[in-house]
């Protein structure tokens, strides 16, 4: 495994993540046992999930992925040998089982209080933001929702002073974003600086080779600011898996149970982008998983790329990506790639 720091803090974590989101609804707790018993033995020292999970987000599986978490602390006494990554939801359509008053103070403190008990610790070494309260463009939206978009944006400083109190009880240890944007970062940032409060460490943010955005202004803050890229979905739901190309449509896969969250990576665009990859993979030995986790983690803006699976098969292939080097060569066929059909999916 290879390491890595959270930025402007002595907190080592493996360039791999283990992602968590579908325990509790396609993965059981003892397929999670596994999950996390298997990344631990292959050097993965960071989890991440979030009071949502499991996802699709129910108000039947609020928590749950937690829970197992939990359980899991339990039942090995590992808890000192993960660094723990958690999330508070935001407002919205599909949250509004969990509470209505997104980044309040009285918020942020049930939120995180909540997720203690359900993961049975005394803290969560990096609690992050799951995405801002004003409108942006995440989640499969391209541009800016200006029409929208008239929300009034997060009071940063109130948000920071209250992370600030849960820091100083001993209960998080670091902070992150998640689904952010370039002015998001540097507000938060800005704030920390001007008022000497705790400074965001990460932000957590789509990245795949269908997906490159996050370059469009987020890469030079993350280097010019030391925030690092946690990067979620790095195999586009499993579209960079190749599984779907040509028209299959394994039956057990998570782009056929929930097909919303594929859509934005199956354009006619994309297929071919996909395509392209995993010619390049084959040429060079690899498979088109390899090449597209193994592209992500040499990224000098990117702290960890969180992988997740449901079968161990999958795991095992996503862990093994570390061990992967990318010439010269097969960097600039990416890029030949890229230019040609830049970011096919929102």
């Amino acid at each position: 495994m290879k390491y890595t720091k959270l930025a402007n803090t002595d907190i080592k974590v493996s360039k791999i993540c283990l992602g968590t989101m579908t325990w509790g609804r396609q993965n059981t707790q003892e397929d999670g046992f596994k999950q996390m018993d298997y990344a631990l033995e292959q050097g993965v020292n960071f989890f991440d999930t979030a009071e949502l999970y499991a996802v699709p987000a129910t108000p039947e599986t609020y928590g749950t992925t937690e829970t197992i978490i939990g359980n899991w602390f339990k039942k090995t006494g590992n808890r000192d040998k993960v660094v723990l990554g958690s999330k508070i939801a935001g407002s919205g359509p599909y949250t509004a089982h969990i509470r209505a008053n997104g980044f309040a103070k009285e918020a942020i403190i049930d939120a995180v209080e909540g997720s203690l008990k359900r993961l049975q610790t005394d803290y969560i070494d990096l609690y992050q933001l799951h995405w801002p309260e004003r409108g942006v463009n995440c989640f499969g939206t391209r541009d800016y929702p200006y029409k929208t978009s008239n929300k009034e944006a997060e009071n940063h400083v109130e948000i920071l002073e209250t992370l600030q109190t849960l820091i100083s009880e001993g209960k998080i240890r670091q902070i992150g974003l998640s689904n952010e944007t370039p002015w998001g970062a540097l507000q938060y940032l800005q704030a920390a600086k001007e008022v000497n409060l705790p400074r965001m460490a990460t932000i957590q943010n789509s990245y795949s080779l269908i997906h490159r955005s996050y370059e469009y202004g987020m890469s030079e803050v993350s280097m010019r600011e030391n925030i690092g890229l946690l990067a979620y979905s790095p195999l586009a739901q499993g579209v960079l898996t190749g599984k779907y190309l040509r028209g299959q449509k394994p039956a057990d896969a998570r782009g056929i149970l929930f097909p919303n969250y594929i859509t934005r990576y199956q354009s006619d665009l994309s297929e071919q982008a996909v395509l392209a990859y995993e010619a390049i993979a084959l040429k060079n030995g690899m498979s088109l998983t390899e090449l597209s986790l193994a592209y992500i983690n040499q990224l000098p803006f990117v702290t960890s790329n969180i992988i997740g699976a449901t079968k161990m098969s999958q795991l095992k292939e996503n862990i093994g990506s570390i061990n992967i080097d990318l010439s010269e060569e097969i960097l600039n066929e990416i890029e030949a790639v890229h230019k040609l059909i830049p970011n096919p999916a929102p």
